[in-house]
Parts: C-alpha cells; sequence; structure tokens
C-alpha cells in the first residue's frame, strides 16, 4: 500500500476508499514550503496509479486552508547565485509541474476550505474538482500585492470559475472574499458553518467514493481537457511573467516588509 504519510507537513488518513490530505503546518497557516509542495507533487503522482482510491478530501490543519507560498522563508533565506534564466526556470518549473499534476489525479478531489484561503492556497483550492468553504473563511489571490504575477494557477483556475470580469478585478487587486460570497460568484460549490465543513466534504467523498470508478473518472478526465487547453493557452506565460517579478525590486521590498510588519513602497521595478 502506498504510503502517503511520509511527509512531515501533509497529514494522510484513509477511510475506506477514501483518502483525506491535510496540510500540516498550522503554525505557519499551512503556507507552502519545499517539503509540503514535494509532498503534493508525489502524493498527487501515486494517486495515479492507486486504484484502491476512489475520492481524495484536502484540507488544513488549525486556522488556515492555506496562506500559500512562505514569504517569509524567502526573506529568511540567503540568496543563492543564481543568473535570471536559472532563477526563473526553477519557479516555472515547480508550479507547472504541480498544476500538471493536479489535472493527472483521476480520482476526483474535495478541498474543504476554512480559514484563509491565499495566493498559492487559492490555487490548490482551486485546482481540485469540488470547492466546499466555510461562510467565514477568506480566499485571495494575493501576488499582486507582494509583487509577483499572478502567474501559478491564479490566471488558469479564477476565470474557469467566476466570471471573467470579476477574476480579473479580483485577480489584479487580491481583494478577498469571504466564503458566502465565494460561492455566489462560483468560486465554490457552495459555503456552510465552519462546524460542518470536515463532515460535509467526508460524506460528499464517500459518496463519490461508492459511484461506478470508470465512469466518474473517464467523467473527471473528459472534463479536464477543458483546464488542459486553458492551461495551454495561460500557464507558461503567466508562469513566465511570474518569475520575471520574482526577480524584480517591488517583490523583494513586499518580503521585507511582510517580514518587518510595515508598509511596503513600491516603485515599478
Amino acid at each position: 500500500m502506498t504510503d502517503y504519510g511520509r511527509f512531515h507537513s501533509i497529514l494522510a488518513e484513509r477511510r475506506d476508499h477514501v483518502l483525506v490530505l491535510t496540510l500540516n503546518r498550522p503554525e505557519r497557516l499551512n503556507a507552502v514550503g519545499a517539503d509540503m509542495h514535494e509532498g503534493l507533487e508525489a502524493i498527487l503522482a501515486d494517486l495515479r496509479h492507486d486504484t484502491s482510491v476512489r475520492a481524495v478530501v484536502l484540507q488544513g490543519a488549525g486556522r488556515a486552508f492555506c496562506v500559500g507560498g512562505d514569504i517569509k522563508a524567502f526573506a529568511e533565506t540567503p540568496a543563492i547565485e543564481q543568473t535570471p534564466c536559472e532563477a526563473m526556470a526553477l519557479v516555472t518549473r515547480g508550479a507547472g509541474n504541480l498544476i500538471e499534476r493536479f489535472l493527472d489525479v483521476p480520482q476526483p478531489i474535495i478541498a474543504a476550505v476554512q480559514g484563509y484561503a491565499m495566493g498559492l492556497g487559492a490555487t490548490l483550492a482551486l485546482l481540485c474538482d469540488v470547492v466546499l468553504i466555510a461562510d467565514d473563511a477568506q480566499i485571495a489571490d494575493t501576488h499582486v500585492p507582494i509583487g509577483l504575477v499572478a502567474g501559478d494557477g491564479g490566471a488558469l483556475a479564477w476565470p474557469l470559475s467566476m466570471p471573467l470580469g470579476a477574476a480579473k478585478y479580483y485577480l489584479m487587486t487580491g481583494e478577498r472574499l469571504s466564503g458566502s460570497e465565494a460561492a455566489r460568484l462560483g468560486l465554490a460549490l457552495r459555503a456552510m458553518p465552519a462546524t460542518e465543513l470536515h463532515d460535509q466534504a467526508l460524506q460528499m467523498a464517500e459518496r463519490m467514493a461508492a459511484l461506478p470508478p470508470l465512469a466518474l473518472q473517464g467523467t473527471k478526465r473528459a472534463l479536464n481537457q477543458i483546464l488542459r487547453q486553458r492551461s495551454q493557452l495561460v500557464t507558461d506565460l503567466g508562469l513566465q511573467l511570474e518569475a520575471a517579478t520574482f526577480l524584480s525590486a517591488d517583490h523583494k521590498e513586499a518580503s521585507s516588509a511582510f517580514a518587518q510588519k510595515r508598509q511596503p513602497v513600491f516603485h515599478g521595478r
């Protein structure tokens, strides 16, 4: 049997044919560090070949689903000497691989979103097949406020879930939506009290796991062709633009300001 619990930042629990994955860095609001990124890629790859799992629940431990990439770690990590091309390749390869892993998983994935889902965290939720969200949750793509292009899945996922004009506004501003508003706009299937979220997600996963797996997975595979086509249209360019802004002075300023708890000052360079 596949060991889904081999990464310390992701808890895995089997319930018959359902696999519950819990992002487990509650002290950092489940910010995505290297171990979690690697773990998600590996677990999603393993699921492709595990017929004993028929549905997946993805949730977060503690007060948040996931607040995105670990900005504090970016600011604290000593700079590694890289050429601009090497830095851009590192960013685009990791993010691109994660998107592909989500699209390759045959089983339905249900996101149970409580607390905060920000930046990459929002993307992780929206790449799932069904999103259930707590009424009082907050979801946003916060790339632009920290000086980055929303390229690691935001430009792919948000316009597929809500009207393009609304997606443009929320991606360009990083403004937050409540869980109730997210459900109204189509980012989530439904919103509910946070106390009901885990049980509702698990019940949905169990219902889906009881369906004929070949029919269900074939339907998902056909529908994912829409995402693949859209991904071919926007993902490469979005990741290249995001990687370029990783090298910008504005992003460095945003990271430093976040760590120092002060307002950033941007200069467009």
